[in-house]
């Protein structure tokens, strides 16, 4: 025999070794297969009956403790209600000095409150002298079982003690626990422990009264829903497991479940115990488990008879199956184009297939008994191959058979393979590892296919990273991120939530996935998607995370490489365009707000012009009338002609100053000014703007204060200035106060002084109203052109009046004052701060 065929005997005999194994495995089971049954069958049921009964105890003390928490909980609820009507009666009673009607239906409340809850017997009012004003129920509606002679002192000890426990502390007050003496001849009643609940009538911080009732501790387990009392006993207890009531006198059995817990009934309650005992309901558990056991060891017994009966015909047909499985073996090793080699412990190769063959140009008689380095490995390699090898050979196995280690193979013709192996290790019938099986798969061309994959996505993803636009793919099945760029990771991160914000669809998830699963119910049917897949419209879109940035979305949806639906959005940002748009806007806006004001200048320059002559008219007519009429009318009538021709005649001139003045401002020309008293100015204002003020019920005061110094300013336009305050205080103060109300409505008021507080000193001018203030949207802008809150305004005066007091070298604005409590606003206050000298005077000296 050639050392060849004997090698591959040695490794038929490992092939067959496992069949060995199997039949050796069997024998042992026809042994001992009784003796395994019972060890383990005495063990389950062990376990099984200690897991019932463990699960059947935690149940128990579990419903248990759920049914007395239930019970506490009714129980508090039943004193929170009780002491809640309590004081109910007790409010009513303290209005019903004078009141029949209330005192009746006092009387009432404590009726029904006796007469519907088991726990209350009595119901007493007593005065603050404690002295017992009526009770509570009727004698119809219950025995006064309780009022017996031998209880009274008893009772009203205990009582007593509870009305001055809750006058001490003026709250509801408990008494201890009484046990009350029925006589033999009375019936039977179980309420023999009752206690005193007090509630206190307090009235501007004195007692008018108390209001008492007697409790039964038999009457609070009446609480207790009934079903409950069918399944469990519960039992009252004070602190000294004084036993106060019980639910029912049936005895418990030994093992039965308790638990108890303490009832918090009020801050100065009695301390009272709840305590509930189970009733186990019998059980035939055990009888079932008995039964369910010898079912199954029947079971078990037969079946191992049936093993043993059919042992031979188990073995012949192993064999038969040893002998196919050989065969489909050797077939499937010369079938396979995986290339097979076994290497014993030192390494050298002992058996290879044909395939292996095949791969390396090399016959078997060549390479078998071949060590390491192997001449089908390449020259500049080896080293690398020979550390691999003895790396894969002395480590984890499941590592090597999960990955494979990468190599080479030189064929015997000088071509080179690229390879992939995997290793096990060869183990004996004994269990003893005499070697290694490894299998060698071609890996060129899927190799050379990926590496040309990888550089093709490596190249499509540095133009992808390259861009500065965000792209990113979801999708919409579970709204995971498949592919983001740089641009989209350094914006919104790694997640999802970036791309829906993007997209506006934050709150159309689930309409995406119906969409996702409308596709996938299309392509089963044969319905055409390509619908799905056109691009839309891109869309400018603003951020609404608070960056306030601009973004051209486009977005369509996609196959994915798993053929599920994907989303893709590219994103530019045009946040700069967008600027650039908002200020080409805003300077249009400018250009066209400066073009307005060309034009009311033309106008109000227009109509001063026009309005200069007829007033001059008017003036004129005047005083020729007023001539004409001297001396040819009666005295007492020219008393009252003359002096009102005079007015009109000097109103028309003032109008035609102040259009002057107006004329000249809107041509920018400097102020006429002239030195004189500030008071001549605001009582001049405030004649004009009192007719006015009168018409609307309203009133003006002025506050000048003394010696102040002459100012030198234009009068015409100050007194423009300061009528359009007061103007404009009055109107605040008309929107604040109705007609009806506007006797209590306050003063505007304006006031004059010095102020002293900067240098050089000023003169202040102050007009305050009593309106509703000014809003802080209308306060940022109050002052510019063409802003108004009127409905007929034009939105140029307070624009004016500041135009006016900065040409005049001051300053104007406006403050709200708040109430004298400081939660809302009383009203408005303009300041006017005018220098005591002009520059051009100081510039002169």
């Amino acid at each position: 025999m050639t050392l060849n065929h004997m090698k591959f005997s040695a490794f038929s005999s490992l092939l067959l070794s496992p069949f060995k194994w199997l039949r050796k495995i069997r024998g042992f089971r026809l042994v001992y297969t009784p003796l395994l049954a019972i060890v383990l069958f005495t063990a389950v049921m062990g376990i099984i009956l200690g897991t019932l009964h463990l699960q059947e105890k935690n149940q128990q003390e579990a419903a248990l403790f759920r049914e007395l928490s239930f019970a506490k909980q009714r129980i508090q609820v039943r004193f929170a209600n009780n002491l809640e009507t309590l004081n109910t009666i007790n409010r009513e009673i303290a209005v019903s000095a004078d009141d029949t009607k209330l005192k009746q239906l006092a009387h009432e409340q404590s009726d029904d409150l006796v007469i519907n809850n088991h726990e209350i017997v009595k119901v007493l009012w007593l005065n603050e002298k404690y002295q017992r004003q009526w009770s509570a129920p009727p004698s119809t509606s219950k025995p006064d079982w309780i009022g017996k002679t031998q209880n009274d002192q008893a009772i009203n000890t205990a009582l007593s003690n509870a009305i001055e426990l809750s006058r001490l502390t003026g709250r509801a007050a408990f008494s201890p626990f009484l046990t009350l003496t029925l006589p033999s001849t009375d019936p039977p009643v179980n309420d023999r422990i009752v206690f005193w609940q007090v509630v206190p009538n307090i009235v501007g911080g004195e007692a008018i009264g108390f209001l008492a009732a007697l409790y039964t501790t038999q009457g609070i387990l009446d609480i207790i829903p009934g079903d409950l009392k069918a399944h469990y006993r519960f039992t009252l207890l004070a602190d000294n497991e004084r036993v106060l009531s019980i639910s029912s006198d049936r005895d418990i059995p030994k093992r039965a479940f308790s638990n108890q817990t303490s009832l918090d009934i009020g801050v100065l309650s009695p301390n009272m115990t709840l305590r509930i005992d189970t009733y186990p309901p019998p059980t035939n558990l055990t009888f079932r488990m008995l039964i369910g056991v010898v079912l199954g060891l029947s079971a078990f017994v037969i079946w191992s008879l049936w093993s043993v009966l059919k042992q031979m015909q188990v073995r012949q047909e192993a064999e038969a199956n040893l002998r196919t499985e050989t065969n489909f073996r050797n077939a499937m090793e010369n079938s396979t184009p995986i290339g097979i080699r076994a290497h014993d412990m030192q390494k050298r190769i002992t058996y290879v297939n044909r395939a292996f063959c095949e791969m390396t140009g090399w016959t078997p008689n060549e390479l078998i008994g071949l060590h390491p380095p192997f001449p089908f490995w390449p020259d500049s390699r080896r080293d690398e191959l020979v550390e691999k090898m003895n790396r894969a050979l002395n480590s984890d196995i499941d590592a090597g058979m999960k990955k494979g280690i990468e190599g080479a193979i030189l064929r015997k013709d000088g071509s080179l393979i690229q390879t992939r192996t995997f290793i096990a290790p060869l183990i004996d019938q004994r269990g003893k590892q005499t070697g290694w099986v490894t299998s060698l798969i071609d890996i060129s061309e899927p190799k050379k296919i990926r590496e040309e994959l990888a550089a093709s996505q490596e190249r499509f993803t540095t133009v992808l990273e390259g861009l500065d636009a965000a792209v990113s793919v979801v999708s919409l099945e579970d709204d995971e991120l498949l592919f983001a760029n740089r641009f989209y990771r350094e914006h919104f991160g790694n997640d999802s939530k970036g791309h829906f914000l993007l997209a506006h669809q934050e709150n159309r998830i689930e309409t995406l996935h119906n969409i996702a699963q409308d596709l996938q119910d299309y392509i089963r049917d044969g319905i055409p998607t390509s619908f799905l897949y056109q691009e839309s419209e891109s869309e400018e879109i603003q951020l609404s995370d608070g960056s306030n940035k601009w973004y051209e979305v486009r977005r369509r949806y996609i196959p994915w490489v798993d053929g599920h639906l994907a989303q893709l959005l590219i994103a530019t940002d045009i946040t700069p365009r967008k600027v650039a748009d908002d200020l080409a806007r805003q300077q249009e806006e400018r250009m066209q707000f400066t073009s307005r004001l060309t034009t009311m200048g033309e106008m109000a320059s227009s109509l001063a012009h026009e309005l200069n002559q007829p007033l001059s008219a008017i003036s004129n007519y005047c005083m020729g009338v007023a001539k004409r009429l001297e001396g040819n009318i009666d005295p007492a009538l020219g008393k009252d002609i003359l002096p009102a021709l005079e007015k009109a005649s000097d109103q028309a001139h003032r109008a035609g100053m102040i259009i002057q003045r107006i004329r000249g401002f809107v041509k920018r020309s400097e102020p006429q000014r002239k030195s004189l008293a500030i008071s001549e100015i605001i009582n001049d204002a405030v004649g004009l703007v009192e007719i006015e003020a009168h018409r609307h019920r309203l009133s003006i005061s002025s506050n000048i204060a003394p010696n102040l110094p002459e100012v030198d300013v234009d009068p015409v336009l100050i007194l423009q200035v300061l009528v359009n305050l007061l103007k404009n205080a009055l109107d605040s103060t008309r929107e604040a106060y109705p007609l009806s109300s506007r006797w209590s409505a306050p003063v505007v008021n304006i006031s004059a002084d010095l102020d002293t507080s900067i240098f050089p000193a000023m003169l202040k001018i102050q007009v305050t109203d009593g309106g509703a203030g000014i809003p802080e949207s209308v306060s940022q802008r109050m002052f510019e052109p063409f802003f108004s809150t009127k409905s007929d305004g034009m939105g140029m005066g307070l624009n004016i009046c500041r135009s006016i007091i900065e040409s005049h070298h001051g300053r104007l604005w406006a403050i709200n004052t708040m109430d004298a409590e400081h939660t809302k606003l009383s009203g408005c206050t303009f300041t006017i701060l005018l220098p005591l000298e002009s520059p051009e005077i100081k510039a002169a000296v």
